[in-house]
């Protein structure tokens, strides 16, 4: 989920742990464990400090180990070791419970989502996205901001937020239903023999979709019940030139995180342009379409790397224009 959905969520399960009655009844205790699922509910995501390092590095490691069955408790740890020296407390197991249970909460969520993390890691070194739930759900986070506005004016929070936590549960239920129904759609439609992959967006009542058969990708949208094919890719075998563009780690970064890449190749006057694009992520752009999460190689006649990107594209070649240039030569890592 987005930065402000996990944000509320942290206050959210502060409000829900006034069902504890440990915490309910201690003086200071709710204090400390709202600042401790407030910052357990974003411990995950600082992994994007990684970005510092590049966008290659930021794309092999967001939501990877970061989040992983490892990580749980070595963020629950740091952030109860934080909050226990800025507000020190003698009931610490119910502390410590409450800011797992923000971690664990966090790296759940996330799962749902088109962009998955490593959840399982290091049991199954896979990304897992379970596809029912856009990145930022406008139901999910009204319903926290509902619940905060009504905590505010005087509602007690534990109770409160048991209801709505169950609501979003049978939300969440329904979306991964929906999700299964439009796959099921999808199938019939299209009717090949393949993987199917059906992608949430903003809208309750339209999806994306993405097919892998032997020979073609086929990207697609269902809106309002009818199935529309958009684009269509041809799978073919590994050349040479893709071979040696691979060689770029930015190349090497984006291939571990998606399996979803497809790969086209164009000659220029200084040599080839090999992209590769996330077909998970199509967009339009002042009325034309492309996709936003690529990783793009220029080489020169003699298939030595010049320069290379790799990061998402929001307003088109434009934009991936002013980030490459055709005359530099790069150092491989």
């Amino acid at each position: 989920m987005d930065t402000a959905t996990h944000f509320v969520m942290g206050f959210g399960l502060a409000g829900l742990a006034h069902l504890d009655p440990v915490v309910a009844a201690t003086p200071g205790l709710a204090e400390a464990v709202a600042i401790g699922t407030v910052i357990g509910s974003q411990a995950p995501d600082l992994d994007g400090f990684t970005r510092v390092r590049g966008s290659a590095a930021y794309i092999r490691h967001h939501r990877g180990i970061s989040h992983s069955i490892p990580a749980l408790f070595v963020w629950t740890a740091a952030v109860f070791a934080l909050v226990q020296a800025v507000t020190p407390q003698t009931h610490w197991l119910h502390l410590l419970g409450w800011i797992f249970a923000a971690v664990c909460l966090h790296v759940f969520v996330d799962l749902f989502n088109a962009y998955g993390t490593k959840g399982l890691y290091p049991f199954r070194d896979k990304w897992i996205a379970w596809n029912a739930i856009f990145i930022f759900d406008p139901f999910i986070f009204a319903v926290h901001v509902a619940g905060l506005m009504l905590w505010g004016a005087g509602a007690e929070p534990g109770p409160l937020f048991f209801w709505i936590y169950l609501l979003i549960a049978c939300y969440y239920v329904w979306r991964c239903q929906a999700q299964k129904r439009t796959t099921a759609l999808v199938r019939e439609t299209v009717g090949k023999e393949g993987t199917y992959t059906i992608i949430p967006t903003l809208s309750w009542n339209q999806w994306t979709f993405v097919i892998r058969t032997e020979q073609h990708w086929y990207v697609g949208e269902v809106h309002g019940g009818e199935v529309t094919i958009l684009d269509v890719f041809a799978i073919k075998p590994e050349s040479e030139l893709v071979a040696a563009a691979k060689q770029s780690p930015k190349v090497q970064a984006f291939l571990s995180f998606t399996r979803y890449a497809h790969v086209e190749t164009k000659e220029q006057p200084f040599g080839y342009e090999v992209r590769w694009f996330d077909l998970r992520y199509r967009a339009r752009y002042q009325g034309k379409s492309h996709y936003m999460f690529v990783a793009v190689v220029y080489l020169d006649k003699e298939l030595h790397i010049r320069d290379s990107f790799v990061g998402w594209i929001h307003r088109g070649e434009e934009q991936l224009a002013k980030k490459l240039d055709p005359e530099k030569e790069i150092q491989l890592n």
